[in-house]
């Protein structure tokens, strides 16, 4: 309940600071005020405070130096930064120290409130929970996250990092490599994790349709719009919220989204009225963002706040040695259909899997278990039991046939259905190697699946 949790308001100015006690306090919350940083770090030893409301510029001790101090006593005191005009490097710098979140002055009370109430509700993280991360963390497994390498014991050590707090993160790695599960990893152990997580892949729609998945729309908003929807923003608000494939986003959606992610607040395509939203954004992307930027195709403020942490995922065949410990996970994970007993996997098919390229990465990995616990007797996965282009040697056949008299759009679609088997289900390898853009490639993945029995033919 708030009324059991201690606020600490840091500010300098009397007004300002006698006005937020007054405001929290209405809201059931114990109020303490500190007006210079030094006196904030000495009431956080005597007032114990559950959450630290800390201004960025402040006597004594800038609020930097407040969080500074507070890391290196190596407290972990849930802290919302409030910066001014032109404060936005120093307030980014404040999440990378640690802080939950910041606010943008003037301070908006529902906002506010939102935020307070969001920690309050997720505090209590209990000590056994703790324990049994660290245990599975040491046993080469974190949430959905799985590997004993070194490169992935640095992943997993950068999300137990940023997991705590509300930045933002960008997400790098091929297709296939798992970005998707470490954002909702991070969703898990975040102190979001009782709100919702959402994902939405920002390639995958039509750019017309794109605005609206995001921000919701009002009844007769446009064409079709015959009720009003909520968007992924107001979906997530509590939660995280998952953008995939960021990197094709268009520039004006660029602008809308920045808005957003500044003011907590959105319009409804067709709305007059702005609704609040509390959400932690997570971007992935297998695109090169600093390159886009450079290039004028994706906006330089919105890279900057997003980028608050980076977590880069390497690709399988840079971490070979986890691919054991990955197959024991998906068998465990993947039911054998039929009742089948599968308890495991011969050390000679192992071997394959172990000398194999996996261009799909891990998400072909997967895939391999799936079917070959569908169609191996067990009890144990054999070689037999795995697809060819494995026990080829190769990744895949790198020729088909095309009879006379096949329309060009079947072509089309059999060199792009071909094309993804190639690289294990990576399509952004594959829309590199088509020389089209991956946006391309879902239209038309997206029109063979839309076609009727008749039209395939």
């Amino acid at each position: 309940m708030p009324s059991e949790k201690r606020i600490l308001v840091a500010e300098d100015d009397v007004a300002t600071g006698q006005a937020w006690s007054e405001l929290i306090a209405s809201w059931g919350f114990q109020v303490c005020i500190a007006e210079d940083g030094k006196r904030a770090l000495e009431l956080v030893e005597s007032y114990d405070p559950h959450i630290l409301l800390l201004d960025l510029r402040l006597p004594e001790k800038s609020g930097l130096e407040v969080l500074s101090d507070l890391g290196e006593r190596g407290g972990q005191l849930p802290t919302i930064m409030i910066s001014g005009e032109g404060d936005f490097a120093d307030a980014v710098q404040a999440i990378k120290l640690g802080a939950y979140d910041y606010l943008r002055k003037p301070v908006d009370p529902p906002h506010l409130r939102v935020l307070l109430n969001n920690l309050s509700s997720h505090l209590t993280v209990t000590e056994e929970n703790q324990r049994l991360r660290r245990r599975l963390l040491r046993a080469g497994e974190l949430g959905r996250v799985v590997g004993q390498s070194a490169q992935m014991r640095r992943v997993m050590t950068q999300i137990e990092q940023v997991a705590p707090s509300s930045a933002s993160v960008v997400i790098l790695g091929d297709s296939g490599t798992g970005k998707e599960l470490v954002a909702r990893t991070i969703h898990e152990l975040s102190l979001r994790n009782a709100g919702p997580y959402v994902a939405i892949n920002c390639a995958a729609l039509p750019e017309s349709l794109m605005e609206s998945e995001l921000f919701g729309h009002e009844r007769g908003a446009f064409t079709g719009a015959d009720r009003k929807r909520e968007g992924c923003f107001e979906l997530a608000s509590g939660g995280t919220l998952l953008l995939d494939e960021i990197g094709e986003m268009k520039a004006e959606l660029q602008a809308k989204l920045l808005r957003v992610l500044e003011e907590g607040k959105l319009r409804r395509l067709g709305g007059s009225t702005e609704i609040s939203v509390d959400v932690r954004v997570l971007a992935a992307t297998n695109r090169n963002l600093e390159s886009a930027m450079r290039d004028g195709r994706f906006r330089e403020d919105l890279y900057y706040r997003l980028n608050v942490f980076t977590i880069e995922l390497p690709p399988l065949c840079d971490h070979a040695e986890d691919i054991p410990a990955l197959v024991e996970h998906f068998m465990r994970e993947i039911e054998a259909p039929g009742g089948k007993i599968v308890n495991g996997i011969e050390a000679e098919a192992l071997e394959v899997l172990k000398s194999f390229a996996w261009p799909g990465n891990v998400r072909q990995v997967r895939n391999v278990i799936e079917r070959a616990m569908i169609v191996t007797r067990g009890p144990l996965i054999g070689v037999t039991d795995l697809p060819a282009e494995l026990t080829r040697g190769g990744s895949g056949s790198t020729a088909f046939e095309i009879k006379l008299g096949t329309s060009l759009d079947d072509v089309e679609r059999e060199l792009i259905t071909r094309t993804i088997e190639f690289f294990g289900g990576n399509k952004s390898r594959a829309a590199e190697i088509l020389g089209v853009s991956l946006k391309t490639l879902y239209n038309r993945l997206d029109r063979y699946q839309s076609r009727s029995p008749q039209e395939s033919i």
